[in-house]
C-alpha cells in the first residue's frame, strides 16, 4: 500500500477497530530500538517536510529530501527493558547489499545508498523523566555519506565520540537549515 492511512479508518469485519487502534497497541513502546528508530525518521521526514508519503519498510535509504537520499539512524540511552546502566551510543553505518521496493532487487556489491545519514540521539539518561515524545531531548548529527565512505569505508558502527568529532550538534529545528547548509557546500 502506498497512500497514507487515516487512523480513524475502520478495520473491516473487527468490531469497531480502527487503524489508530492497531497503531496506538504495536507501537505505543516508542522507546524500543525499532520503534525509537521508526520514529526518528518521523521527526527527520518532519523537519525536512516530506511526510506526504508513507515510509518504505527495509528500503535503501529512509527518506527522499528534493533529489537527495537521506539516512536516518537512532540511537537511545534507555532501552524499554530494564538496566544497570545507560546504553553505549553506537550508529549503524555498515555498507549492506541494497534492496530496491521499486525494482524488487537487491545490489550486488555492499555500500551506502543515501547520500546523507541523520543521526538521531534521544539525549536522556533518566528513566524516570525521559519521554521519547518530547523532541526537545532529542538531538541530531548530519554527515555526508561520501565521509563516511572516505573516512570509514568498511566500518560496520560509529560511536558518539567519534560522530562528536566530525559533526555539528543540532536541535530538532535546525534539521533542515543544517541539511540545506551541507547540500549547498556539497
Amino acid at each position: 500500500m502506498t497512500e497514507k492511512l487515516s487512523p480513524q479508518l475502520a478495520i473491516r469485519n473487527l468490531s469497531n477497530q480502527t487503524v489508530g487502534d492497531f497503531w496506538s497497541w504495536a507501537y505505543s513502546d516508542i522507546t524500543s530500538n525499532r520503534n525509537r528508530g521508526i520514529f526518528a525518521e518521523f521527526l527527520v521526514a518532519t523537519a525536512l517536510q516530506v511526510t506526504e508519503s508513507p515510509r518504505i519498510e527495509w528500503d535503501a535509504y529512509d527518506l527522499i529530501y528534493g533529489r537527495h537520499k537521506i539516512e536516518v539512524k537512532s540511537a537511545g540511552y534507555l532501552q524499554s527493558w530494564e538496566q544497570l546502566q545507560p546504553s553505549l551510543i553506537r550508529f549503524d553505518i555498515a555498507p549492506k547489499k541494497l534492496w530496491d521496493a521499486k525494482t524488487n532487487t537487491y545490489s550486488d556489491v555492499p555500500g551506502r545508498a543515501a547520500d546523507y545519514y541523520v543521526f538521531c540521539l534521544h539525549n536522556e539518561t533518566d528513566p524516570d523523566s525521559a519521554d521519547v515524545l518530547d523532541v526537545s531531548r532529542w538531538i541530531f548529527f548530519i554527515v555526508t555519506t561520501e565521509f563516511l565512505d572516505t573516512q570509514f569505508p568498511y566500518q560496520k558502527t560509529i560511536g558518539l565520540a567519534a560522530v562528536q568529532t566530525f559533526c555539528s550538534q543540532v536541535q530538532f529545528h535546525e534539521i533542515k537549515s543544517e541539511l540545506d547548509s551541507i547540500i549547498e557546500r556539497t
